[in-house]
C-alpha cells in the first residue's frame, strides 16, 4: 500500500494513547486510511483508543511497545513492518516530567530524556530503516516549541525536545532522495479539547489573568495539530508549526539576548 498524494492507507502510531495521535488517526481514517497499529504500553486507555478507531471503520490492532526498552525496538517494530507496508509512522510518545522534582531527583530527569530523546532516536532509526527498505512512507515526529528556545521553567523537557528536533531534521536530510519523507511538527502548548458539542472557551485577556499556565498565548488543541499534520502530509512539508504564527514568534525569541530572555514572562 503506497501513500498516494498524501492520502495514506496505513498508519503506525508510536504512543498509541496520545491525544494528538488519535486526533490525527481519526482524520486519516475519514480519508483513505484503513489499517492502524497503535503501539504503546498495555493499558485500558490503549484498548479504548483501539475500540474507538475500529468503530470508525479501521482495522486496528494494539502492539506492546515501551519507549524506554530500546533493545526491543528492532524486534517489536520489525514484526509490524513484516506484516505489510506502512505509509505513515507517527512518533508521538513523550513525557513532560515535573521540573521541580526532576531538578531534585536526577533519575527522574533521566527518565524524561530517555523517553523523549533516546527512545525516540532508537524507534525513529528502526522505522526509518524499514520505510527506506519498502521505498516509501512518511515519518512524522512530534517535537515541541519548547525545544526552540529552552526556558528556565522546563529546561529538562525542553532540552529533550531540542535534541529530538535536531535528530529528526538530520534524519530527514539523511533520507532525502530515498522516497522517505520526514516531517517535524512543532506545536505550542496544547490544551484539552472542549467536551463534545461544546465550544472551546475563548482565550480572553481575563482568562489568561485567571489561569496563565492553563492557557498561555498561542495555545493550540490536539485536533488543530492533527489538521496541520494531515495538511503537512499532503504537501510533504518538512516542518510544521501549530499555530503557524509560532514560526515568526520563535524566530524573534531565538535572537533575544540571554539576560533579557531570562526576564521575559515565557
Amino acid at each position: 500500500m503506497k501513500d498516494a498524494f498524501g492520502a495514506p492507507q496505513s498508519l503506525l502510531v508510536l504512543g498509541g494513547t496520545s491525544k494528538i495521535a488519535l486526533a490525527t488517526a481519526r482524520r486519516l481514517i475519514a480519508g483513505r486510511t484503513r489499517t492502524v497499529r497503535l503501539a504503546g504500553r498495555p493499558s485500558p486507555a490503549l484498548d479504548r483508543a483501539a475500540a474507538e478507531l475500529r468503530a470508525r471503520g479501521a482495522d486496528v490492532r494494539t502492539v506492546d511497545f515501551d519507549a524506554l526498552d530500546s533493545e526491543s525496538h528492532e524486534t517489536v517494530l520489525g514484526k509490524i513492518f513484516a506484516e505489510g507496508d506502512i505509509d505513515v509512522v507517527l512518533l508521538a510518545f513523550g513525557i513532560a516530567g515535573d521540573q521541580e522534582r526532576d531538578e531534585e531527583e536526577p533519575l527522574s530527569a533521566v527518565r524524561v530524556t530517555r523517553t523523549n530523546y533516546t527512545g525516540a532516536v532508537s524507534a525513529g532509526l528502526v522505522c526509518a530503516g524499514a520505510l527506506q527498505a519498502q521505498g516509501h512512507g512518511s515519518l512524522v515526529v512530534l517535537s515541541s516549541v519548547a525545544g526552540e528556545r529552552v526556558r528556565r521553567a522546563d529546561f529538562i523537557y525542553g532540552s529533550s525536545k531540542a535534541g529530538l528536533d535536531a535528530f529528526a531534521q538530520g534524519l530527514g536530510d539523511a533520507l532525502h532522495g530515498t522516497g522517505v519523507h520526514v516531517m517535524v511538527v512543532r506545536p505550542g502548548a496544547v490544551r484539552p479539547e472542549a467536551a463534545a458539542g461544546a465550544a472551546a472557551p475563548p482565550l480572553t485577556a481575563a482568562r489568561f489573568a485567571e489561569a496563565p499556565l492553563e492557557a498561555p498565548p498561542l495555545t493550540t488543541t490536539p485536533d488543530a495539530v492533527a489538521a496541520a499534520i494531515v495538511t503537512g502530509l499532503r504537501r510533504r512539508s518538512e516542518t510544521v508549526w501549530v499555530p503557524g504564527s509560532l514560526r515568526v514568534v520563535m524566530s524573534a525569541l531565538r535572537h533575544v539576548p540571554r539576560p533579557l530572555f531570562r526576564r521575559l514572562p515565557v
